[in-house]
């Protein structure tokens, strides 16, 4: 599965990462920083689920973005599939789930 490589970080998802990693203080260089995270973490997750996940719906992708970033930002990244090993594969199989249902739903004309 190829994701895209053009991903877009809003305001909103980046400040809610800073939230969550308890960073208060405004930086060009940490926003920087942060961004190169959260994309790369939304390469990650999409490429774990086998399809493009929403980030900015308060969801289970968007919790898994959200300690992928914390996992890094702790050079811990190697820890992090064995911690969430659990909620990547519901990621996965609810992505399959709904990919199943979409294409085996019969619509009435």
């Amino acid at each position: 599965m190829e994701v895209s490589a053009e991903l877009l970080v809003s305001a909103e998802l980046l400040t809610s990462v800073k939230d969550h990693l308890d960073i208060t203080w405004e930086d060009e260089n940490t926003n920087k920083k942060l961004t190169g995270i959260i994309k790369r973490g939304m390469n990650y997750l999409d490429g774990a689920a086998g399809g493009a996940q929403d980030y900015e719906a308060e969801n289970n992708a968007r919790s898994l973005l959200l300690e992928y970033c914390r996992y890094v930002r702790s050079n811990a990244f190697e820890l992090f599939q064995t911690n969430f090993l659990h909620e990547l594969l519901t990621l996965q199989i609810n992505e399959e789930m709904a990919r199943y249902e979409a294409e085996n739903t019969v619509t009435n004309l």
